[in-house]
């Protein structure tokens, strides 16, 4: 394997199934004998969940937490679970039951930006500022339906928990260490997978958008937050490190002995994407926004949203 390699190019990341295929292939390096049928249901059902083939919910209609998102963290969890365990450290000794009940509660962790078919009004974008909440109440009110015993709700819903900026992480209650350590990596996760996302800029104006509708930040523009994005970086190093304990430490780990790469190919997608949007935003007189080619995105949000240039 080549140093060079980029995250993007090892797995088809647009492919929901390709996503699948190489989670269940780590998780057999955990175990010859892993049973991963029980993930593979839970994945389904949720990818199912996202495209709107549930008799109660709406499709995910918000561009920028997405099934994508959805599938990243996904992936970006299971290897970090198992870095973890070739790490030797905490996680040494975890069973397929608290690995199982964590990557549903990752599956599950954006479920509250899906509408229900009686919320009719606008996108699950203005479920903003409470959705992690709605997220913990759609794992209580299915838990059955993946399996999940009433110990491991309350697991799943601290777990969740961990993902919301606004929670002091140090005042969640824990069942053990290992399930703090877990919800911190699921924290981490969620922040890595959407920051490495090589789309990432570009459906950061999808961001705005969800904002905007939710009313939630002081972002004036797609521009503006942007520009804001730059000191946004900084912050989440911050909790990255001391919130979350630099649980993303393990990616090494799990680089190191699938891919034969010494390095934390997150960390690398992240500073490679804020280098070039520092570039950008310091051209005087240019619309970053025409810098941001990949997939056609930008023009999708000028004719979702009517967005002229600034």
């Amino acid at each position: 394997m080549e140093r060079d390699i980029q995250l993007a190019k090892l797995v088809n990341m647009e492919s929901p199934e390709e996503v699948l295929k190489e989670g269940l292939y780590i998780l057999k390096l955990f175990s010859p004998d892993y049973n991963t049928e029980p993930i593979t249901l839970a994945y389904n059902k949720t990818v199912s969940l996202y495209k709107g083939r549930w008799p109660e919910y709406q499709s995910c209609n918000t561009e920028f937490h997405d099934l994508r998102h959805m599938t990243d963290t996904f992936l970006a969890m299971t290897r970090l679970i198992h870095g973890a365990m070739v790490d030797g450290e905490e996680l040494k000794e975890l069973n397929e039951s608290r690995i199982n009940l964590a990557l549903i509660a990752t599956m599950l962790h954006d479920t509250g930006y899906i509408q229900q078919y009686n919320e009719q009004e606008g996108t699950g974008a203005k479920f903003t500022a409470h959705h992690v909440q709605r997220g913990i109440t759609f794992l209580e009110r299915h838990a059955s339906e993946y399996g999940l015993s009433p110990e491991e709700i309350s697991d799943g819903r601290a777990m969740i928990l961990c993902t919301d900026l606004a929670v002091d992480i140090s005042t969640i209650e824990f069942s053990s260490r290992e399930m703090e350590l877990l919800g911190k990596m699921l924290g981490t996760t969620d922040l890595l997978a959407q920051m490495a996302d090589r789309t990432y800029l570009e459906k950061l104006l999808f961001l705005y958008h969800e904002f905007k509708e939710a009313r939630v930040g002081d972002y004036e523009s797609e521009i503006d937050l942007l520009h804001k994005t730059v000191g946004f970086y900084d912050f989440i190093a911050h909790r990255l490190e001391m919130a979350l304990d630099s649980t993303d430490r393990f990616m090494i780990s799990h680089f190191t002995a699938r891919w034969d790469i010494k390095v934390n190919l997150y960390q690398e997608a992240i500073e490679k994407q804020k280098n070039f949007l520092s570039k950008i935003l310091e051209m005087p007189d240019a619309d970053p926004r025409r810098f941001l080619k990949r997939y056609g995105i930008v023009e999708k949000v000028r004719q979702t949203y009517r967005e002229t240039p600034e």
